[in-house]
């Protein structure tokens, strides 16, 4: 991708592109006049006129200096220009007595003789060039300007050019009265033009002229041949019958040379050459930096910068077109939003430079499957949409699928490999809207569902998730605002685990939960996710490990010495800072570290192998316990284990549910208690809700149970009261 350096240097190069092509098309129109049969008075006048307009001067004209004295007579002038100040200027040239130099520019601010004269004509700077005319300098082009200004070494070297051209004419009419019969002075003439010309006979489309510079422009010299085999435009050659350019006087175009890798802007104007004839005189500019430019500003505008992925403002256009062509057509096409799991934490725990990276290798990834190549759009951080049109409608259970597989496989990051799953959302248009803003929020609707359903899955939209995202939006704002307040909303309630073996309760889980002023009681599935999407899970969850400590240390003070074990977030464990914002906590509060247990996720501590076993080996330094919580939800294996230094293992509650009556359960937690304690590692069993299921774990020497068999969540008030046998 073409990076922009500097938007003033490209903001010069065109101006200075623009400012060739109005010279160009000046130059053109001057030759026009250059074999006219008109007075050489009226020619003369066009001339001054097309400088005029070019220049943006007040006043354009040619004077000679009459021979029997110093006064000079107009031979043309812009038609339009102020006469009266014109003959005035020339009137007051006289008086004072004044004869031009050859080529000078000369300023109101100058001290020359001139500057009277300007002062007086009331205005600012004149620019002269001498004419020759048998080898005397007695007429002069004059451009003036009202105002003052800087004339650059572009406008001098023009007008200079435009002398030289007037010179020609005037000789070539002095010497045989007309312009008409020579063409060594036309060919003179626009030999010296900065831009290629060529001449069509428009009845045997044979190309007559080509002036050097179209000439050096394609290579060779197309003079002689049919313009139908000319270069430049035709990519093909093509039979003059089917071409219908030369029947217009006039005409414009943009052309592109493969062979060159160039753009051209090609203009035709009828005119009469040297013998009469009607042909169709030629210009040819070059501008192909100016077409880059546009490609470039273009791309800019329409693309991603970092993925080279279509932006949002191109996704709403395309859908916009899409949805109105299908609308027409009585057909239908889907709308997929995808958010990456989790991203925020890989990004903020490997840096933004390997985020990056993810992003490009999953731009590339979405762009290889078959139907949707040129339909994927990155609408801002770790959001993407993929349009599916009409005609690959047939094919959408296939690409959902594709998008599906390409997440299922690690990331290779860093030198490890690495595991992001994505959220998608789907709507289909027309059916579930034709607006396009509208329908991109009800595919991020359905996207947020899938969130919520536990990631790493496809949603579709249907109506009632519209209240669902109204009630995002306000969970939001409140939880801004109780983070903003302090976090005293968030409360610490605590589950039992007991002892199998005393069947004493020896400590419990903390468990998060929001008490809402405005929105009242929230499980942590209603509010967790969402604050980790906002960045605000680092505040809150050091709020609650803080408070968690200070309710243990309130045990240890009273004579109890419990455990309680208290989550780490997949964002709290990626900062960098982690194991010092922990120890600072254990430091503040004044807990015994091994009364607290930080329990980490399987996928977490799986997935940067080297880094968690750094942080945990740091945070067990502390004195504090670490538990593998989930466990068997993922993929971890005992060898894991063994390298983490675990000092809990708690096995997920599925494997329980059906313990009883399963034999692979019975055999998996069988396992895990048997290797545990070779391993010097305590089992803890989540989700026992029955005696049977109890039962049948006591015989397999489990070590602690949690569940609601012996309680459910409940605030650390109540918990202390009936377990620990605290009073308020």
């Amino acid at each position: 991708m073409c990076k922009v350096n500097k938007k003033e240097d490209y903001e010069a190069l065109v101006r200075d592109m623009e400012k060739e092509l109005r010279r160009n098309e000046a130059m053109t129109d001057i030759v026009k006049y250059l074999q006219n049969d008109s007075p050489i008075e009226d020619v003369i006048s066009h001339i001054c006129k097309i400088i005029c307009k070019y220049l943006d001067a007040s006043i354009v004209g040619v004077a000679k200096l009459k021979q029997a004295g110093v006064k000079y007579i107009s031979v043309g002038a812009h038609e339009e220009a102020k006469q009266g100040k014109w003959e005035l200027i020339l009137d007051k040239l006289k008086e004072h007595n004044i004869v031009l130099s050859e080529n000078q520019t000369v300023s109101a601010t100058d001290n020359q003789p001139v500057v009277n004269v300007l002062k007086e004509s009331g205005v600012s700077d004149i620019v002269v060039h001498g004419i020759k005319i048998t080898d005397i300098t007695d007429m002069f082009l004059m451009v003036i300007s009202e105002n003052h200004r800087c004339w650059t070494d572009e406008e001098l070297l023009f007008t200079n050019s435009i002398a030289s051209m007037i010179h020609t004419v005037i000789e070539r009419r002095i010497a045989k009265n007309s312009l008409a019969g020579s063409y060594e002075a036309l060919k003179d003439i626009l030999d010296n033009i900065g831009i290629g010309i060529y001449v069509i006979d428009k009845e045997s489309k044979e190309i007559l002229f080509s002036n050097k510079t179209m000439v050096k422009l394609i290579g060779e010299n197309p003079t002689g041949h049919k313009c139908s085999e000319f270069p430049i435009g035709k990519e093909e050659r093509q039979n003059c019958s089917e071409c219908d350019y030369l029947k217009k006087s006039s005409f414009y175009r943009e052309v592109y040379n493969t062979a060159k890798n160039a753009w051209y802007v090609i203009k035709n104007n009828d005119i009469t050459w040297v013998d009469g004839r009607c042909v169709s005189l030629c210009s040819v500019t070059d501008v192909t930096d100016k077409k880059k430019y546009e490609k470039r500003i273009e791309f800019q505008a329409n693309n991603d910068f970092l993925t080279g992925l279509y932006n949002r403002m191109r996704c709403e256009k395309d859908l916009f077109e899409t949805i109105s062509r299908a609308i027409d057509e009585g057909k239908s096409g889907m709308v997929m939003f995808i958010d990456l799991d989790n991203f925020k934490h890989l990004n903020d725990g490997l840096g933004h430079q390997f985020g990056d990276l993810l992003l490009k290798m999953i731009s590339i990834g979405i762009q290889q499957i078959k139907g949707i190549e040129n339909n994927c759009y990155r609408m801002g951080g770790d959001e993407f949409v993929i349009l599916i049109e009409p005609e690959n409608m047939y094919r959408a259970e296939e690409i959902i699928r594709s998008v599906e597989d390409l997440f299922k496989n690690p990331w290779y990051l860093n030198g490890t490999e690495y595991y992001c799953t994505m959220s998608m959302g789907v709507v289909c248009y027309p059916e579930d809207g034709t607006d396009v803003n509208e329908l991109i929020k009800k595919a991020d609707i359905a996207m947020y569902d899938a969130k919520k359903s536990g990631k790493n899955r496809v949603e579709y939209y249907n109506s009632e998730q519209e209240g669902t995202s109204l009630k995002r939006l306000d969970v939001e704002n409140n939880m801004r605002s109780a983070v903003s307040l302090g976090c005293d909303e968030f409360k610490v309630y605590v589950q039992p685990i007991f002892d199998v073996a005393t069947g004493k309760c020896i400590g419990g889980e903390a468990l998060i939960r929001w008490d809402s002023e405005n929105l009242g009681f929230l499980n942590p599935g209603d509010f967790i996710p969402l604050a980790e999407n906002l960045g605000l899970i680092n505040v809150i969850g050091d709020y609650f490990l803080e408070l968690a400590c200070r309710i243990n240390k309130s045990w240890s003070d009273m004579g109890v010495d419990a455990h309680l074990n208290v989550n780490l977030s997949i964002v709290q464990l990626m900062q960098n800072s982690i194991v010092d914002n922990i120890k600072k906590i254990i430091e503040k509060t004044g807990v015994k570290p091994e009364n607290i247990v930080l329990e980490v996720t399987e996928s977490l501590a799986i997935n940067d192998m080297k880094r968690m076993m750094k942080i945990l080996s740091e945070l067990k330094n502390i004195g504090v316990n670490i538990a593998l919580d989930d466990f068997g939800t993922g993929y971890s294996s005992l060898s894991y284990i063994r390298q983490m230094s675990f000092d809990i293992i708690k096995v997920d509650k599925t494997f329980v549910d059906d313990i009883v009556d399963d034999d692979y359960s019975k055999t998996f937690v069988k396992l895990i208690t048997e290797l545990s304690e070779q391993l010097n590692v305590k089992v803890c069993i989540e989700g026992v809700e029955t005696e049977e299921q109890l039962n049948t774990l006591k015989k397999m020497n489990v070590s602690m149970i949690q569940g609601f068999f012996y309680g459910k969540p409940m605030p650390y008030i109540e918990f202390q009261e009936k377990y620990l046998g605290i009073k308020k």
